[in-house]
């Protein structure tokens, strides 16, 4: 196995693991942000209203886009595992 073939099989995992994880990202972003600015307007400090909000986005993103999710990680598991044979040599 050449170091560039261990560079292309890191690369796409990377690559998947950041596709998996840049929806929820994203929505915790724009959440974040909406948060603090309700809590600027409001003058509201409370640490649970910036967190359960959050926590709220994430699980309701995160059920939105598991059928997704799993679908990624299971076409790069067929991906790594379909080319064990090239990984031997």
């Amino acid at each position: 196995m050449s170091q560039q073939f261990v560079i292309e099989i890191i690369r796409q995992a990377l690559m998947t693991s950041l596709w998996v994880a840049l929806p929820l990202l994203g929505v915790m972003f724009v959440v974040g942000i909406v948060i603090s600015l309700l809590q600027i307007v409001t003058s509201i400090q409370d640490p649970s209203f910036g967190t359960v909000p959050r926590l709220a986005g994430f699980f309701i993103m995160f059920l939105v886009i598991l059928p997704w999710i799993v679908l990624r990680m299971v076409n790069y598991t067929e991906q790594i595992l379909g080319n064990l044979g090239r990984y031997a040599h």
